[in-house]
């Protein structure tokens, strides 16, 4: 499986591949890279939690969404966030009897068997990736572990035991015969993307600055490099020009000055001819005469004829940047 072009096909559609684990939810980011890579097709994979890894060294896909830990020495990755654990028990269990938002606490489950299914995401102490305080699993283990979360629900609603799994989990496998609660003290599942470090390339770069939050200008890939940003006006431009001509620009800007001034002291000398006896007495006191815009003595719009400028408001441009919460 490739990814479109191939050095036997280069005017091929380059593709871009991203695998996904079940309960991670890449919708956001796709919608995103659609926006922005409207010419590079984006193809969602979904694989198993324990397949993420082949299928990154298998190059079936270019990246993917999963679940640390992952090997180091071949993969790349970076933390997306962290979801919550849950505890899914059958409808008969005391605990369903608790509010849903009550929580659960680990010692809560000391008597339970605990169905910890072999494709178990959910670092507890010993495993890899757990933290050095991470507690053990909760409850008595069971004969034999189920072999997929999806095995470990069935067992649950039967009322065989209870399991620990992501609440993303929880919803994925939903039944009305299994409810779930939070738990307080269990270990958070980390979900990161990830990718083969020796096939870093442009597109793998835009995925990561998409998930990151990285706005178009700021993004390291080739779409920041299509986008220049437009080039800045020179500083002065349109006050007096440039170079030699500051003096020249500068000393005719001060004699239109002069000249309006001279105009707006000879408007309130006029009075009647510049708006009357009421616009001449206005001026002395400061103030603007009936009749607004456009009114003897007023030289320009956002002035009065005390020449004091408005006071012009500056909106502030706010920069969002997004945060995954999962």
């Amino acid at each position: 499986m490739t990814n479109g072009a191939t050095p036997d096909d280069p005017c091929a559609v380059r593709r871009f591949r991203l695998a996904y684990v079940p309960g991670a939810t890449p919708a956001k980011w796709v919608r995103t890279w659609r926006e922005r890579l409207a010419d590079v097709p984006l193809d969602l994979v979904a694989v198993e939690a324990g397949d993420a890894e082949r299928a990154l060294r298998d190059d079936e896909a270019d990246a993917a969404i999963l679940r640390l830990p992952v090997d180091r020495d071949v993969l790349s990755a970076i933390r997306l966030y962290e979801e919550a654990p849950v505890v899914l028990v059958s409808r008969d269990h005391l605990l369903a009897a608790l509010e849903p938002e009550e929580p659960v606490a680990l010692a809560d489950l000391a008597d339970d068997v605990l169905l910890r299914p072999l494709d178990d995401v959910v670092p507890w102490a010993g495993e890899p990736g757990a933290a050095d305080d991470a507690p053990a699993p909760p409850g008595r283990p069971a004969v034999e572990r189920p072999a997929t979360t999806g095995d470990a629900v069935v067992l649950v609603a039967a009322n065989v035991g209870v399991a620990v799994v992501p609440q993303s989990l929880a919803r994925l496998h939903h039944r009305k015969d299994v409810t779930y609660r939070r738990l307080d003290d269990a270990p958070a599942a980390p979900v990161a993307l990830a990718w083969v470090a020796d096939r870093d390339d442009e597109l793998v770069e835009e995925m990561v600055g998409i998930v990151r939050g990285r706005t178009v200008n700021s993004s390291r890939g080739r779409r920041a490099e299509a986008a220049p940003a437009e080039p800045e006006a020179p500083r002065g431009a349109g006050r007096g020009g440039t170079g030699g001509q500051n003096g020249r620009e500068g000393g005719r800007g001060g004699s239109a000055r002069g000249e309006r001034a001279a105009g707006r002291r000879a408007g309130i000398r006029g009075g009647r001819a510049s708006g009357g006896s009421r616009a001449a007495a206005a001026a002395r006191r400061g103030g603007t005469p009936a009749g607004g815009a456009g009114s003897a003595g007023e030289d320009r719009p956002g002035a009065d004829l005390t020449g004091a400028p408005r006071a012009r408001s500056r909106g502030r441009r706010s920069s969002l940047t997004y945060i995954s919460d999962g």
